[in-house]
């Protein structure tokens, strides 16, 4: 009986660690190339803490990109889309004020050169709305929240920290901040 339920754990759990293992094989490989070598080291970031609180992480997106937490489980569960890419879609079209669809679909019809990645860049260039500083502005400020929202530390370049100040004068102005912003 003992040997019978040993068994039947191994059969439960190997499947399990071997897809564990699989995810931190493809996020150790991600890369990211959004132009912005700053954007693609916290997508970086984003990607691996999606890895180990998956349902924060969607939460996060769902709340503060507008999209629906089923349509981004299923990029990343169903269609195997890695957490920075989706995190970059959907707060891109948000800041650009376009549906993460657009974004998604732009993504999936940019096919690179042989032997190339995708480039987010060239996606970005080929949506609708010119990419101007003050859309990139409005992703690296969101960035920057949503590791706040997680208690997660991110290391502020020099425009960002005159823009947003320290973790504790962030704290102060959301507190500040009226309802509803």
């Amino acid at each position: 009986m003992i040997l019978r339920l040993g068994l039947l754990v191994l059969l439960l759990v190997l499947p399990a660690l071997a897809a564990a293992q699989q995810t931190a094989e493809k996020s150790e490989a991600y890369q990211v190339h959004t132009g912005d070598a700053w954007v693609d080291a916290q997508l970086q970031d984003i990607n691996h803490y999606a890895e180990r609180y998956p349902d924060s992480f969607l939460d996060e997106v769902a709340r503060y990109a507008g999209v629906s937490r089923g349509y981004i489980a299923a990029l990343m569960y169903t269609h195997g889309w890695q957490a920075g890419d989706i995190y970059f879609a959907c707060f891109w079209a948000h800041v650009i004020e376009r549906s993460c669809r657009d974004s998604v679909q732009a993504w999936s019809r940019a096919v690179p050169e042989e032997g190339q990645p995708r480039r987010w860049q060239a996606v970005v260039e080929e949506l609708p709305v010119a990419p101007s500083n003050l859309h990139w502005r409005a992703l690296r400020h969101a960035i920057v929240a949503s590791h706040d929202h997680w208690d997660r530390p991110v290391k502020l370049d020099a425009t960002l920290q005159r823009q947003l100040g320290d973790r504790a004068q962030r704290q102060r102005a959301a507190a500040e901040a009226p309802a509803g912003r």
